[in-house]
């Protein structure tokens, strides 16, 4: 392995503690029996990528998006987002919010794997990334999902009378599948599984 590479397996290293306590901790917020219960779901198998992503500069914002509005399909994603130039927006009651730029930092977003998982009570955030007519834009994305072979449902430490399962259990293969078909046509995957 190169320089380039060592460092980037180093880095997704670190990326990968910053998950692990983070639903860590997420698991002890909602009190569940097991701190490790998002960490174990994850599998013999579980499937991580890397995306860097190149927004250069768009001299028609309004008529392109860097990435168009989406959740993401994963259990959360770990970002590395430019610290010179904003761009990525997250839809709270109808209102495009931009994120601030907060410089050598991560931000993790939440994915809709944790969405199922806690039964609603962890949102994945709608989201989107608009171009920028004077500067051009850099993020990188590590992804972290639960094994394609295993299924996810709601924990059923967080079904109960007053709140009953939100979701149906679900294959993750068939949820990459059905996320794929949902980002083409525009719509929210999580929809697909919601009872």
């Amino acid at each position: 392995m190169g320089t380039t590479g060592n460092a980037l397996h180093e880095y997704t290293k670190k990326c990968g503690e910053v998950k692990d306590d983070l639903l860590r901790a997420m698991a002890k917020l909602l009190e569940l029996d097991d701190d490790d219960y998002f960490v174990e779901h994850f599998g013999d198998k579980p499937l991580t990528d890397v995306r860097c992503s190149y927004y250069p500069v768009c001299p028609r914002p309004e008529l392109v998006f860097g990435l168009k509005p989406h959740c993401d399909a994963t259990v959360v994603t770990v970002l590395l987002v430019d610290d010179r130039v904003g761009g990525l927006q997250v839809l709270k009651d109808g209102v495009w919010w931009d994120v601030p730029i907060v410089p050598h930092t991560l931000l993790v977003i939440i994915g809709d794997q944790t969405e199922i998982m806690s039964n609603g009570i962890f949102k994945s955030p709608v989201h989107r990334v608009l171009t920028n007519t004077k500067k051009e834009r850099l993020s990188v994305a590590v992804d972290y999902y639960v094994d394609p072979e295993r299924e996810i449902e709601p924990s059923a430490q967080l079904v109960n009378e007053k709140r009953p399962a939100l979701y149906s259990k679900v294959k993750v293969k068939d949820y990459f599948a059905r996320s794929y078909n949902a980002f083409t046509e525009g719509k929210m995957v999580i929809d697909t599984v919601k009872i």
